[in-house]
């Protein structure tokens, strides 16, 4: 991790690793808590392998639903690692997304307790991590792991 460029999060889920992947993968499931409630989020293409689209919907209000998220997954090892990017979008052409180009690293292991989830999220410069992190990187993705993390742990039964 570079201090200057990246941001990192780190949560331990009390699920196993395959329902917290199921939570990354699943559309329906992605949909519960890809964005900030109340916010809602529709998945119009979730095609988890390398290469694969990543497209989203974002409504504040669950009537009027505008583009959210155009990205391409990078890396995906089952079970283990997921990457993704919105600096290239799902038919593979640069993109210039707003608010900043970032790549994504999802770690998923085994824990203790459940499931060790990180995140790393890379950005080509302090300039586009400073604004992301003034937008609300840190809520945004506390506030949208809290509900991954419900999910997760509800359909665990815990």
């Amino acid at each position: 991790m570079n201090p200057d460029l990246d941001i990192a999060l780190e949560r331990t889920i009390r699920a196993p690793r395959a329902g917290v992947w199921r939570a990354w993968t699943d559309p329906g499931r992605l949909e519960q808590w890809w964005v900030p409630a109340p916010a809602r989020t529709r998945v119009d293409r979730l095609d988890v392998r390398p290469g694969g689209g990543f497209v989203t919907r974002f409504s504040e209000d669950g009537a009027e639903f505008v583009p959210h998220m155009d990205a391409c997954f990078l890396i995906v090892e089952d079970l283990e690692r997921i990457v993704f990017t919105n600096a290239i979008d799902s038919a593979w052409r640069p993109a210039e997304p707003d608010p900043v180009a970032m790549t994504a690293e999802l770690r998923f292991s085994d824990h203790p307790d459940g499931t060790l989830y990180q995140i790393l999220v890379r950005h080509g410069s302090p300039d586009a991590r400073a604004r992301h992190e003034k937008l609300g990187f840190a809520d945004g993705w506390n506030s949208v792991t809290d509900q991954l993390v419900t999910l997760a742990e509800r359909e665990a039964g815990r």
